[in-house]
C-alpha cells in the first residue's frame, strides 16, 4: 500500500478505543418543551414530543450549487481578508485528491513503515484557494499532515495554522493570502502534539492552543521559526477526558474581560491567560456531551457595545446539540442514538449565572454555528443520529435553523430551506463578505471514496442565502461606499461609514452597524468567531439616498483583538455587503 494512503491500523485502534464507554446516564429530556421563531411555531406535547405545528409565512432562504469540484474535501475552511478567497484543506494522508500539484512540485513523504529512511512522492494537492465569485481553484502545497488541526487569522491577516496528525502534530504553518503565495511551515514549533486542539487569538495578538488528544494542557504559539519548550497543565481537560474523550476540540472564547472560557465535554472554566490561573468554574451543562466526538455547536453571542450605560459588557455563550456520551458504543452495535436537541445559554460575565435551556426544532450533531451580520445565529450541516467520526452517524440534518437571540424565548428558532446534499463528518461553512454562507466538505469515509458508499466524499460547494436575501427586501439593502482597505482603526476612536439606500430617510432605530471577525472552521466549531454591535454616535443625511453614520470603535483589545473584521450596515434587519477594516 502506498504511503499516500497511510495505514489506518493505528487509526482503527484509535476509533475502537475512542468509542469504548464507561458508565454514564442518558440525558434527561424535559416532558414539555416550547419553542418557535419567526413565523414558525412549534409545540411539544407531553405524550408526543416529536409532533409540531408549523406555520410557513416567511421566506426561508435558498441554496445555490456553485461548484461541482473543489479539488479537496473542505474539512477546514477560512476566508482570507487580503484576497476575499476561501482556503480549504483536508488531510495529507487521505490519498489522491481531485487536483494535482503543479508539475515538478511534488512533496516528499516519509514512509514511517520502513526501518530505514525512505521517501515517496505525493503529487496531489491537499489544500486549495477557492475563488468565492468564480469557483476557480488554485492548488496549494502542504508539507505536513493537517488532519484535524486548528487555526486563526493573525493581526496582519495571515492564516496561522497549528497541529494535525502524525508528523503535523507539532507544526505551525503560515499562509498570507497573496495571489502567488503558498504555505510556509515550521514542523517542530509546538511543545505538544496538537491533534483535535483549539486555537484562539488573544488581546495582544498572540495565539493560544488548547488541548488535543492526550494533551491535558495548553501552550502559546511561538513566533515563526521559534520553538516552544513550555506548556501549561489544565486539569479541566484531564478531568473531562471520559473513556471516549468527549473533550476534544474544546470550545474556547475570549470574554469581554480578557479571560478565556474553555468548555470541555460538559464543564467549563474561565482562565486568565496573563496569569495562567483559573478564575472560576461555571456550572455543569447537563444533558450529555458537547465536544468531539459528541460534536455539539457553540458560539459567542453578539457583543453589544450600543448600550449607553453598561455596567458590564456582557458575553453570552450558546451551546447546542451534541450526543449521549455512549453514542459510539451503540454505533458499534448498529444502533444510532438520536443526537441531543437542547441548547444551553449562559452569561459568562455574571458570576452567579446558570445555564438556561432551550430546544432546537430537531436534534443535531456535527453542525456549524455561523453568526450572521444581523446578529442571528445560523445552525447548519450535521446529522440527527450517531456521533462524529468515520461512518458513525446517520440521518443527515439537511434543514438549517436560524436562532434569534433577542427574540422572546418562545420565538427564537425558525427552520429554513433544506439542502439536497448531506453534510456530515468533515463538513464546514463560513460567512462570506456579502452575507451569503459558503458550505462545503463532508467525508465520513476512510480516504476519498466517491462511489459505492451511502455518504460519499463530497467535493460540491454550495452557497446558502439566508432569509434577508428575500427579493422583496432589495430596497432595504444598504450599499457601503466607504473603503478602509490599507487603513487601521484604533480602539476607542470613532470612524465614519457612508452608505446608500433607496430611502428618503433612515431612522436610527432601524439601523445598526456590526463588525465580524472571520473564523477558522473545522469539526463543527468556528475558532475566533465573534460579532460586535457597535455604538452609533451620529447619523446624517449627506444627500438624496446617501447617509453617513459615525460609530465608536471597540474600547479595548479584549473586546476586539487586533486583526481584520467585516463591517456591515444592517438596515431594518437587512445587511449590506461587508467591507474589510483592520483594528490596530
Amino acid at each position: 500500500m502506498s504511503i499516500l494512503l497511510k495505514s489506518l491500523a493505528p487509526l482503527s485502534l484509535f476509533f475502537s478505543f475512542f468509542f469504548t464507554f464507561g458508565n454514564s446516564r442518558l440525558p434527561k429530556i424535559p416532558l414539555i418543551l416550547f419553542f418557535n421563531g419567526g413565523e414558525y411555531e412549534y409545540y411539544k406535547a407531553v405524550h408526543n414530543p416529536n409532533e409540531a405545528i408549523k406555520h410557513e409565512k416567511e421566506y426561508r432562504g435558498r441554496w445555490e450549487l456553485v461548484s461541482e469540484n473543489s479539488g479537496v474535501s473542505a474539512m477546514h475552511m477560512i476566508i482570507m481578508p487580503n484576497s476575499n478567497k476561501a482556503i480549504m484543506f483536508d488531510a495529507g494522508g487521505f490519498g489522491p485528491s481531485e487536483i494535482s500539484l503543479p508539475a515538478g512540485d511534488c512533496r516528499r513523504v516519509l514512509d514511517s513503515r520502513q526501518e530505514v529512511e525512505v521517501y515517496e512522492l505525493d503529487c496531489w494537492a491537499h489544500a486549495v484557494e477557492f475563488d468565492i465569485d468564480t469557483a476557480a481553484i488554485r492548488p496549494l502545497k502542504i508539507l505536513t499532515d493537517t488532519w484535524c488541526s486548528s487555526g486563526g487569522l493573525s493581526a496582519n491577516g495571515t492564516l496561522v495554522q497549528t497541529g494535525g496528525w502524525d508528523e503535523g502534530g507539532r507544526s505551525v504553518r503560515y499562509f498570507n493570502g497573496c495571489s502567488s503565495c503558498d504555505w510556509e511551515e515550521y514542523p517542530i514549533s509546538l511543545s505538544g502534539l496538537r491533534w483535535f486542539s483549539t486555537q484562539h487569538i488573544l488581546p495582544n495578538g498572540d495565539f493560544i492552543v488548547v488541548g488535543g488528544r492526550r494533551m491535558f494542557n495548553y501552550e502559546y504559539v511561538p513566533k515563526a521559526g521559534s520553538f516552544n519548550k513550555i506548556s501549561y497543565a489544565l486539569s479541566l481537560l484531564q478531568e473531562t477526558s471520559d473513556p471516549v474523550e468527549n473533550n476534544l476540540y474544546p470550545f474556547v472564547f475570549l470574554s469581554t474581560d480578557g479571560n478565556l472560557l474553555i468548555f470541555a465535554n460538559n464543564r467549563s472554566i474561565l482562565l486568565n491567560p496573563t496569569t495562567n490561573k483559573v478564575v472560576r468554574e461555571l456550572p455543569v451543562l447537563d444533558g450529555g456531551s458537547r465536544n468531539y466526538p459528541a460534536s455539539g455547536m457553540a458560539a459567542l453571542l453578539p457583543i453589544k457595545l450600543n448600550d449607553p450605560n453598561p455596567n458590564v459588557i456582557r458575553a453570552e455563550i450558546l451551546v447546542c446539540g451534541g450526543a449521549d456520551p455512549r453514542a459510539g458504543k451503540f454505533v458499534e452495535k448498529g444502533i444510532y442514538v438520536t443526537a441531543l436537541q437542547d441548547c444551553g445559554r449562559i452569561d459568562i460575565t455574571n458570576p452567579k449565572a446558570t445555564w438556561r435551556k432551550e430546544m432546537m426544532p430537531t436534534p443535531r450533531i456535527m453542525g456549524d454555528m455561523v453568526i450572521l451580520p444581523t446578529g442571528d445565529i445560523l445552525m447548519i450541516n450535521g446529522a440527527k443520529k450517531g456521533t462524529a467520526g468515520l461512518n458513525f452517524a446517520e440521518d443527515p440534518n439537511v434543514t438549517p435553523v436560524i436562532y434569534k437571540p433577542d427574540n422572546p424565548i418562545t420565538r427564537r428558532f425558525m427552520e429554513l430551506k433544506e439542502t439536497k446534499i448531506p453534510r456530515m463528518y468533515g463538513s464546514t461553512s463560513t460567512l462570506l463578505p456579502d452575507g451569503e454562507v459558503l458550505v462545503a466538505g463532508s467525508n465520513p469515509n476512510y480516504y476519498y471514496n466517491f462511489t459505492g458508499v451511502k455518504y460519499p466524499t463530497e467535493l460540491r460547494v454550495e452557497k446558502f442565502y439566508p432569509p434577508y436575501f428575500d427579493s422583496e427586501l432589495v430596497s432595504d439593502r444598504a450599499v457601503i461606499i466607504s473603503n478602509y482597505m490599507g487603513k487601521m482603526v484604533n480602539c476607542k476612536r470613532n470612524f465614519v461609514i457612508e452608505f446608500q439606500v433607496k430611502k428618503a430617510r433612515v431612522d436610527l432605530s432601524d439601523l445598526k452597524v456590526t463588525m465580524y471577525a472571520p473564523p477558522f472552521t473545522t469539526h463543527g466549531f468556528s475558532m475566533g468567531q465573534r460579532l460586535l454591535v457597535l455604538a452609533i454616535t451620529e447619523l446624517k443625511i449627506v444627500e438624496s439616498e446617501l447617509f453617513r453614520v459615525e460609530v465608536a470603535a471597540p474600547p479595548t483589545a479584549e473586546i476586539a483583538p487586533p486583526g481584520f473584521y467585516l463591517v456591515f450596515v444592517v438596515h431594518v434587519g437587512v445587511p449590506s455587503s461587508g467591507i474589510w477594516l483592520q483594528i490596530a
